[in-house]
């Protein structure tokens, strides 16, 4: 089940409202909640529920039993164990058959092993619960009482499948101690709207359009503009698809009374790949940040161990996005962009103008979203050169000339509606005298169409898809 849907939206979520909101009792709150969660993860696979109980179960065990020993090294003890046992887990199912299959390759190319079905949401309820454990390890947090208030953690349904991934430490108060207001209600709901209206409307034509053109191959029948529009429309479902069920994840937590941090901050308005990665998907940067990168020393032991700690991250960073050699390709090329800057880029970006930096991170922004797209190097190389003209079809094919005729100025107002013109357009109408009430109404008009014509489109759409579910 996904939130763009209308299983979800017409039925799921008004039942689980209508039952939240009977009693004022937090326990009965957090029972509906923690039982809704279960029932929405087992809807697509209720076999691997039982992954993610046992997880939590085990790291729930082990933080209790970090508190009753005495010394680092025994609570040290406990934490690996309940980090080792997700992590395991994780990597049975993502990574095993990956790494098996890569070492055949070269032993025995004609053998193979069977990928595994990946449990939905893995990746993110794996972090989720580390940041519990390792966060009792270090006396950041106390360990949790209740195992059903871990579970409700680790499987509430707003963040369960996709994120943000929510550190225990920013959400343990509000687990046992929260309020719901018609306040937050209301900016949950129009939250939630502006997701969906990114979901459905903007990631899913581009999304549309781009299934439209001819990739199987990679770049073998694009021309050079073809090659162009297709890596720009991805870029563009990508962000629209993920920021659009964070912005919902985000709203729905509002609506229960939780409040989650940011996920995306405009990151197609960056003028460095450093602030572009301080922009997307925040909250896994913020995981690799406090749990990876400053444990291994950041940046306080020289240059060369700094290069080392961002060249580890970014690979983990990569891998931990599938296991295929185009997400580790992926990771090792941001980690390699970094890199640069850190060994003087800074000092060139410092002195060139805005709008060149910001078109040529958006350039190095476009080339990792088609590594990130293929399933095979051989088809992301070929794509890459068909944009730089190397083995392309031309300048302009007929193929993609109809599709960018069909969708005509969409993706350009999908891009723009990718930057903060909202922002923008709300000091202009400040500076014009526009009131605060005039504001409200026009914002509400506004997202009244979107939810309008949102719903239409469900109606009407066979493409659905999300891409961060093999995730």
């Amino acid at each position: 089940m996904v939130f763009s849907s209308l299983t979800f939206l017409l039925y799921f979520l008004p039942i689980v409202l209508i039952l939240y909101f009977a009693r004022r009792d937090l326990r009965w709150r957090n029972g509906v909640l923690l039982v809704a969660s279960l029932f929405f993860y087992a809807w697509g696979e209720p076999i691997w529920i039982v992954a993610m109980v046992a997880s939590t179960a085990v790291n729930y065990y082990c933080a209790r039993r970090m508190v009753r020993v005495k010394g680092k090294r025994a609570r040290r003890k406990w934490m690996i164990l309940g980090v080792g046992v997700s992590g395991l887990l994780l990597f049975i199912f993502k990574y095993a058959s990956f790494f098996i299959n890569s070492v055949l390759g070269v032993v025995s190319p004609s053998v193979k092993v069977p990928v595994l079905e990946l449990p939905i949401g893995i990746s993110f309820y794996t972090f989720q619960v580390i940041t519990y454990t390792v966060d009792v390890y270090r006396r950041k947090e106390r360990p949790q009482k209740y195992f059903t208030r871990l579970l409700l953690y680790v499987s509430c349904f707003p963040q369960l499948i996709a994120g943000p991934i929510v550190q225990y430490g920013d959400i343990a108060g509000q687990i046992g101690q929260r309020q719901s207001t018609p306040e937050g209600f209301s900016a949950g709901m129009q939250r939630f709207v502006i997701g969906l209206g990114k979901k459905v409307i903007f990631a899913n034509i581009c999304g549309s359009a781009l299934s439209s053109m001819p990739l199987a191959g990679g770049g073998a029948q694009l021309s050079v503009l073809g090659a162009w529009y297709a890596a720009f429309l991805y870029t563009l479902q990508i962000y629209f698809d993920f920021s659009g069920y964070s912005d919902m994840a985000i709203g729905l937590g509002r609506i229960l009374g939780f409040t989650y941090k940011e996920n995306f901050n405009y990151p197609y308005a960056s003028t460095s790949v450093r602030e572009f990665w301080r922009r997307w998907h925040i909250s896994l940067g913020s995981f690799f940040r406090d749990y990876v990168y400053i444990p291994l020393g950041g940046n306080r032991r020289g240059l060369r161990r700094t290069v080392f700690n961002t060249l580890v991250v970014w690979t983990l960073t990569g891998l931990w996005h599938g296991a295929n050699w185009t997400f580790l390709l992926w990771g090792f090329y941001y980690g390699a962009l970094l890199t640069i800057d850190l060994l003087g880029g800074k000092k060139v970006i410092a002195v060139l103008p805005k709008a060149v930096n910001w078109i040529l991170t958006m350039a190095l922004v476009i080339v990792s979203w088609v590594i990130f797209y293929y399933g095979s190097l051989s088809q992301a190389f070929e794509h890459i050169g068909a944009m730089f003209g190397v083995g392309s079809c031309g300048l302009i094919d007929a193929a993609s000339l109809t599709i960018i005729r069909t969708y005509s100025i969409f993706p350009l107002i999908a891009f723009i509606a990718s930057l903060p013109v909202a922002r923008w357009a709300q000091r202009m109408l400040q500076r014009f005298g526009l009131r605060e009430r005039g504001m409200e109404r026009a914002r509400a008009a506004w997202l009244s169409v979107c939810l309008v014509l949102s719903v239409l489109f469900l109606v009407g759409q066979t493409y659905n898809p999300f891409i961060y579910f093999q995730f």
